[in-house]
């Protein structure tokens, strides 16, 4: 009995002893397949990042040159006047003030408004100018303005569109856009205008527009002056010249006088 309890043992033990190999085999065998499971993880990952970035594209805007878009000088608030060789000629009252002596050509822009009134030598007013977007190129000594254009002088002359010009050095304005001029005698519409500064003189081209009837009876009655002395001129040139005398010879008076001595 006792050699089959020890018999019993060992077999026991011998099994034990086979579990415990066998765990620690699987045991190896499960720690090498993480392992590798997690390798193949990290690896998948590196290449996947790799190839992310070797695609991605940059979104880079190109670099600013010679400080193109730089202000060398921005105000706020701005209420000031401006003289023109030695005479101050006009107010501007603006929001914001840039001054750019970079770009070419150099240029004061106003991108929030401007308003700005014009003087005589008196310092009396003239008009006011106003307008949502204006750029004034001070070696060109021109000005554009842009969006609501608006102009009103004395003798009450009103100017509104879309774009207007002023030429510092022509002393005129000008624009390309639908314009309309309204008088105390009479309303033009036009897509080009053009004026001089004072806007006493001007036109309007492609225009419609409305009249008083005084206009209407001067023009009629100029036009018939005109016709009038266009039909003597005609009738004038028509008329038989008159038959001119000849003169007398003053052969034969040669002879009598002759005959006698």
């Amino acid at each position: 009995m006792k050699e089959m309890r020890n018999v019993n043992e060992e077999m026991k033990e011998c099994h034990t002893a086979d579990l415990q190999e066998h765990a620690l085999r699987t045991l190896r065998r499960s720690s090498l397949l993480i392992s590798s499971f997690t390798f193949l993880i990290a690896y998948f990952s590196l290449f996947i990042l790799f190839a992310a970035c070797s695609e991605q594209v940059e979104h880079t805007a190109p670099a600013v040159n010679d400080r193109d878009s730089a202000s060398m000088m921005t105000s706020y608030g701005v209420n000031t006047l401006i003289s023109d060789s030695g005479v101050i000629k006009y107010r501007i009252v603006t929001e914001r003030w840039d001054v750019n002596t970079v770009r070419q050509p150099s240029r004061w822009t106003f991108e929030r408004g401007i308003f700005m009134e014009q003087f005589d030598e008196k310092f009396h007013i003239e008009g006011y100018i106003q307008a949502d977007t204006a750029w004034y190129y001070d070696q060109l000594k021109l000005w554009e303005l842009r969006g609501r254009v608006f102009i009103r002088n004395v003798n009450g002359l009103r100017f509104r569109s879309e774009e207007l010009f002023w030429d510092g050095i022509k002393h005129e304005f000008y624009s390309h856009k639908y314009s309309k001029v309204v008088t105390p005698e009479r309303t033009m519409e036009g897509t080009y205008f053009r004026s001089d500064e004072h806007m006493t003189h001007y036109e309007v081209s492609n225009s419609v527009g409305s009249f008083q009837a005084e206009d209407m009876e001067k023009d009629n009655e100029a036009s018939q002056a005109n016709s009038g002395a266009n039909q003597e001129k005609q009738d004038t040139a028509a008329m038989p010249a008159p038959p001119q005398r000849q003169a007398a010879t003053r052969r034969k008076a040669a002879q009598k006088s002759q005959y006698q001595r």
